[in-house]
């Protein structure tokens, strides 16, 4: 199957950066759109941002001009590097990747476990 891992959380003070990334593995035909999401207990799980196989991105509104999604098609990767960092970032991040597993499948969006992000103040 498809296995996507993330790094690179962890704990940083207000203003502060940090870089997330996730590599996807297993049997993969073709990757289309990867993303960003993030989790707050009690609360809907959000869109951060996403990015199309042609470069192509979206933000939500509250990360614009402080995140910015990446990806390499080659290595099957995406990251978000994130400046500026605030308080209510903090949340468990989660990379989803849109995945054909054969030229016979559909497209079936996939998930890495998460990794916790806090921002102290």
């Amino acid at each position: 199957q498809v296995q996507l891992v993330e790094s690179g959380g962890g704990l940083v003070q207000a203003g502060g950066s940090l870089t997330l990334a996730c590599a996807a593995s297993g049997t993969i035909f073709s990757i289309n759109a990867m993303q960003w999401y993030r989790q707050v207990p009690g609360k809907q799980r959000e869109l951060v941002a996403a990015i199309t196989t042609g470069g192509v991105t979206n933000y939500a509104d509250s990360v614009k001009g402080r995140f910015t999604i990446s990806r390499d098609s080659a290595k099957n990767t995406v990251s978000l590097q994130m400046n500026g960092l605030k308080p209510e970032d903090t949340a468990v991040y989660l990379c989803a990747a849109d995945v054909r597993t054969s030229f016979r499948t559909g497209w079936y969006q996939y998930w890495g476990q998460g990794t916790q992000v806090t921002v102290s103040s």
